[in-house]
Protein backbone atom coordinates (compact mmCIF):
# COMPACT_ATOMS: atom_id res chain seq x y z
CA UNK A 1 0.00 0.00 0.00
CA UNK A 2 3.14 2.41 1.10
CA UNK A 3 4.15 1.98 -2.62
CA UNK A 4 0.54 2.72 -4.32
CA UNK A 5 0.60 5.56 -2.44
CA UNK A 6 4.14 6.55 -3.24
CA UNK A 7 3.05 6.25 -6.75
CA UNK A 8 -0.46 8.02 -6.79
CA UNK A 9 1.71 11.08 -4.99
CA UNK A 10 3.86 10.87 -8.12
CA UNK A 11 1.30 10.76 -10.73
CA UNK A 12 -0.16 13.59 -9.30
CA UNK A 13 2.49 15.82 -8.69
CA UNK A 14 2.62 16.87 -12.29
CA UNK A 15 -0.61 18.60 -14.30
CA UNK A 16 -0.61 15.74 -17.06
CA UNK A 17 -3.33 13.70 -14.85
CA UNK A 18 -5.37 16.59 -13.69
CA UNK A 19 -5.27 17.99 -17.57
CA UNK A 20 -6.78 13.90 -18.51
CA UNK A 21 -8.88 13.69 -16.34
CA UNK A 22 -10.43 16.81 -17.08
CA UNK A 23 -10.56 15.62 -20.79
CA UNK A 24 -12.12 12.69 -20.66
CA UNK A 25 -15.27 14.34 -18.23
CA UNK A 26 -14.98 17.69 -21.06
CA UNK A 27 -15.31 15.04 -23.88
CA UNK A 28 -17.87 12.57 -22.77
CA UNK A 29 -20.28 15.19 -22.05
CA UNK A 30 -19.62 17.33 -24.78
CA UNK A 31 -19.55 13.74 -27.45
CA UNK A 32 -22.99 13.07 -25.73
CA UNK A 33 -24.70 16.41 -25.21
CA UNK A 34 -23.98 17.29 -29.28
CA UNK A 35 -25.06 13.18 -30.20
CA UNK A 36 -28.49 13.68 -28.22
CA UNK A 37 -29.08 17.13 -29.92
CA UNK A 38 -28.59 16.38 -33.15
CA UNK A 39 -29.10 11.97 -33.56
CA UNK A 40 -32.04 10.74 -35.38
CA UNK A 41 -34.66 9.01 -33.28
CA UNK A 42 -33.52 6.17 -34.72
CA UNK A 43 -29.81 6.74 -33.94
CA UNK A 44 -30.15 7.56 -30.36
CA UNK A 45 -29.24 3.64 -28.51
CA UNK A 46 -27.23 2.74 -25.66
CA UNK A 47 -24.37 1.70 -28.00
CA UNK A 48 -24.10 5.11 -29.90
CA UNK A 49 -24.29 6.87 -26.25
CA UNK A 50 -21.03 5.84 -25.50
CA UNK A 51 -19.60 7.59 -29.02
CA UNK A 52 -17.62 9.00 -27.13
CA UNK A 53 -15.46 6.28 -25.43
CA UNK A 54 -12.94 6.09 -28.45
CA UNK A 55 -11.43 9.28 -27.89
CA UNK A 56 -11.52 9.11 -24.47
CA UNK A 57 -9.51 5.94 -24.06
CA UNK A 58 -6.62 7.94 -26.35
CA UNK A 59 -6.50 10.54 -23.41
CA UNK A 60 -6.69 7.68 -20.59
CA UNK A 61 -3.61 5.82 -22.57
CA UNK A 62 -1.81 9.46 -22.84
CA UNK A 63 -2.45 9.83 -19.26
CA UNK A 64 -0.72 6.15 -17.96
CA UNK A 65 1.98 6.82 -20.58
CA UNK A 66 3.13 9.91 -19.18
CA UNK A 67 2.91 8.38 -15.67
CA UNK A 68 6.37 6.10 -16.52
CA UNK A 69 7.92 8.13 -19.62
CA UNK A 70 7.59 11.82 -16.99
CA UNK A 71 9.86 9.65 -14.63
CA UNK A 72 12.49 9.04 -17.31
CA UNK A 73 12.29 12.36 -18.59
CA UNK A 74 13.10 13.83 -15.49
CA UNK A 75 15.28 11.18 -14.10
CA UNK A 76 13.16 10.24 -11.52
CA UNK A 77 12.99 6.42 -12.39
CA UNK A 78 15.98 6.38 -10.92
CA UNK A 79 15.96 7.30 -7.30
CA UNK A 80 12.48 5.18 -7.70
CA UNK A 81 14.27 1.81 -8.43
CA UNK A 82 16.78 2.64 -5.74
CA UNK A 83 14.71 3.03 -3.27
CA UNK A 84 12.86 -0.47 -4.31
CA UNK A 85 15.15 -2.57 -6.04
CA UNK A 86 12.75 -4.81 -7.14
CA UNK A 87 11.60 -3.00 -10.33
CA UNK A 88 8.72 -5.31 -11.04
CA UNK A 89 7.03 -4.19 -7.73
CA UNK A 90 7.83 -0.27 -8.86
CA UNK A 91 6.26 -1.11 -12.56
CA UNK A 92 3.30 -2.98 -11.11
CA UNK A 93 2.64 0.01 -8.56
CA UNK A 94 2.26 2.45 -10.94
CA UNK A 95 0.52 0.38 -13.83
CA UNK A 96 -2.26 -0.31 -10.79
CA UNK A 97 -2.58 3.36 -9.93
CA UNK A 98 -3.11 4.23 -13.58
CA UNK A 99 -5.40 1.62 -14.50
CA UNK A 100 -7.43 2.25 -11.73
CA UNK A 101 -7.95 5.81 -12.42
CA UNK A 102 -8.52 5.15 -15.78
CA UNK A 103 -11.43 2.20 -14.48
CA UNK A 104 -12.88 5.02 -12.27
CA UNK A 105 -12.82 7.35 -15.54
CA UNK A 106 -14.11 5.10 -17.59
CA UNK A 107 -17.10 4.10 -15.39
CA UNK A 108 -17.75 7.92 -14.62
CA UNK A 109 -18.35 8.98 -17.78
CA UNK A 110 -20.23 6.13 -19.42
CA UNK A 111 -22.63 6.89 -16.85
CA UNK A 112 -23.02 10.44 -17.22
CA UNK A 113 -23.08 9.82 -21.08
CA UNK A 114 -25.84 7.31 -20.87
CA UNK A 115 -28.36 10.09 -19.17
CA UNK A 116 -26.67 13.31 -20.91
CA UNK A 117 -28.16 11.12 -24.23
CA UNK A 118 -30.89 9.45 -22.95
CA UNK A 119 -32.17 12.89 -21.20
CA UNK A 120 -31.58 15.18 -24.31
CA UNK A 121 -32.35 12.32 -27.30
CA UNK A 122 -34.99 10.13 -25.33
CA UNK A 123 -35.88 6.80 -25.35
CA UNK A 124 -37.23 5.73 -28.59
CA UNK A 125 -38.73 2.25 -28.75
CA UNK A 126 -37.27 1.09 -25.64
CA UNK A 127 -33.83 1.69 -27.32
CA UNK A 128 -31.59 2.93 -24.36
CA UNK A 129 -33.35 0.54 -21.64
CA UNK A 130 -31.03 -1.53 -19.78
CA UNK A 131 -32.88 -5.11 -19.62
CA UNK A 132 -30.13 -7.41 -20.14
CA UNK A 133 -26.76 -8.65 -19.41
CA UNK A 134 -25.68 -7.06 -22.59
CA UNK A 135 -26.58 -3.80 -22.03
CA UNK A 136 -25.08 -3.51 -18.93
CA UNK A 137 -21.64 -4.85 -20.50
CA UNK A 138 -22.45 -1.85 -23.05
CA UNK A 139 -23.01 0.56 -20.38
CA UNK A 140 -19.80 -0.69 -17.79
CA UNK A 141 -17.69 -2.40 -20.66
CA UNK A 142 -15.25 0.76 -20.54
CA UNK A 143 -14.84 0.71 -16.97
CA UNK A 144 -12.35 -2.95 -18.17
CA UNK A 145 -11.38 -1.46 -21.74
CA UNK A 146 -10.28 1.84 -20.19
CA UNK A 147 -8.17 -0.67 -17.58
CA UNK A 148 -6.26 -2.32 -20.16
CA UNK A 149 -5.83 0.43 -22.07
CA UNK A 150 -3.64 1.93 -19.62
CA UNK A 151 -1.68 -1.62 -18.98
CA UNK A 152 -0.98 -0.99 -22.09
CA UNK A 153 0.37 2.28 -22.31
CA UNK A 154 1.92 2.07 -19.23
CA UNK A 155 3.93 -0.96 -20.99
CA UNK A 156 4.55 0.57 -24.33
CA UNK A 157 5.94 3.91 -22.51
CA UNK A 158 8.34 1.64 -20.23
CA UNK A 159 9.50 0.36 -23.27
CA UNK A 160 9.91 3.75 -25.97
CA UNK A 161 10.70 5.70 -22.05
CA UNK A 162 10.19 8.80 -24.79
CA UNK A 163 6.46 10.60 -24.08
CA UNK A 164 6.43 11.70 -27.83
CA UNK A 165 7.25 8.31 -29.58
CA UNK A 166 5.13 6.48 -26.96
CA UNK A 167 2.12 8.95 -27.58
CA UNK A 168 2.54 8.79 -31.25
CA UNK A 169 2.23 4.46 -31.13
CA UNK A 170 -0.65 4.78 -28.74
CA UNK A 171 -2.12 6.96 -31.03
CA UNK A 172 -1.43 6.00 -34.27
CA UNK A 173 -1.77 2.38 -33.72
CA UNK A 174 -5.83 1.90 -33.10
CA UNK A 175 -6.27 4.87 -35.55
CA UNK A 176 -3.49 4.42 -38.60
CA UNK A 177 -1.98 1.17 -38.52
CA UNK A 178 -5.39 -0.70 -37.56
CA UNK A 179 -7.65 0.89 -40.37
CA UNK A 180 -4.94 0.74 -42.89
CA UNK A 181 -4.66 -3.22 -42.50
CA UNK A 182 -8.92 -3.42 -42.71
CA UNK A 183 -8.65 -1.87 -46.16
CA UNK A 184 -6.82 -4.63 -47.68
CA UNK A 185 -9.97 -6.11 -49.19
CA UNK A 186 -11.38 -9.49 -47.03
CA UNK A 187 -8.64 -10.33 -45.61
CA UNK A 188 -7.15 -7.16 -44.44
CA UNK A 189 -10.75 -6.92 -42.89
CA UNK A 190 -10.59 -10.73 -41.01
CA UNK A 191 -7.06 -9.95 -40.00
CA UNK A 192 -7.76 -6.06 -38.42
CA UNK A 193 -10.92 -7.02 -36.65
CA UNK A 194 -8.58 -9.22 -34.31
CA UNK A 195 -6.18 -6.77 -33.83
CA UNK A 196 -6.35 -5.60 -30.22
CA UNK A 197 -8.17 -2.16 -30.51
CA UNK A 198 -10.57 -3.43 -33.12
CA UNK A 199 -10.92 -6.48 -30.92
CA UNK A 200 -11.55 -5.07 -28.00
CA UNK A 201 -14.00 -2.60 -29.30
CA UNK A 202 -16.37 -5.91 -29.46
CA UNK A 203 -16.83 -6.25 -25.79
CA UNK A 204 -18.78 -2.76 -25.57
CA UNK A 205 -20.66 -3.28 -28.64
CA UNK A 206 -24.60 -4.16 -28.46
CA UNK A 207 -25.20 -7.84 -29.36
CA UNK A 208 -27.29 -7.62 -32.42
CA UNK A 209 -28.74 -10.61 -34.46
CA UNK A 210 -27.19 -9.72 -38.21
CA UNK A 211 -23.58 -8.64 -36.30
CA UNK A 212 -23.11 -11.74 -34.24
CA UNK A 213 -24.93 -14.51 -37.14
CA UNK A 214 -24.00 -13.37 -40.64
CA UNK A 215 -21.89 -10.44 -40.74
CA UNK A 216 -19.74 -12.30 -38.42
CA UNK A 217 -19.56 -15.10 -40.22
CA UNK A 218 -18.14 -13.36 -43.41
CA UNK A 219 -15.87 -11.84 -42.00
CA UNK A 220 -14.53 -13.93 -38.74
CA UNK A 221 -15.07 -11.26 -36.32
CA UNK A 222 -14.30 -11.88 -32.78
CA UNK A 223 -17.68 -11.54 -30.92
CA UNK A 224 -17.31 -9.95 -27.28
CA UNK A 225 -16.15 -12.35 -25.11
CA UNK A 226 -13.08 -13.09 -27.52
CA UNK A 227 -12.34 -9.32 -28.11
CA UNK A 228 -12.11 -9.20 -24.32
CA UNK A 229 -9.82 -11.93 -24.37
CA UNK A 230 -7.21 -10.64 -27.36
CA UNK A 231 -7.21 -6.95 -25.52
CA UNK A 232 -6.39 -8.52 -22.36
CA UNK A 233 -3.84 -10.74 -23.69
CA UNK A 234 -2.06 -7.71 -25.48
CA UNK A 235 -1.85 -5.83 -22.46
CA UNK A 236 -0.80 -8.48 -20.51
CA UNK A 237 2.52 -9.94 -23.08
CA UNK A 238 3.33 -6.13 -23.46
CA UNK A 239 2.97 -5.85 -19.67
CA UNK A 240 5.26 -8.67 -18.81
CA UNK A 241 7.46 -7.90 -21.94
CA UNK A 242 8.42 -4.58 -20.82
CA UNK A 243 8.98 -6.13 -17.35
CA UNK A 244 11.86 -7.66 -18.72
CA UNK A 245 13.34 -4.88 -20.33
CA UNK A 246 12.88 -2.69 -17.23
CA UNK A 247 14.96 -5.36 -14.81
CA UNK A 248 17.64 -5.99 -18.09
CA UNK A 249 18.47 -2.41 -18.74
CA UNK A 250 19.66 0.81 -16.87
CA UNK A 251 16.97 2.97 -15.34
Amino acid sequence: MTLLNVERIKLFSTRSPYWCVALILIIGVGVSILFGATASDSSITLSNSQFWANLGMMVAMVMAALAITTEYRFGTIRNSVLAVPKRGSVLAAKTIVVALISAVMGLITSIIAYYLVLTIGGNHNGQMDISTSGDWRVLLGNTVIFALAAVIAVAVGTLVRQSAGAIAILLLWPLLVESIIGAFGKTGRNISEWLPFSAGSRFTQAANPQIEGEDLVSTSAPNWWQGLVVFALTALVLWIIALVVLKRRDA
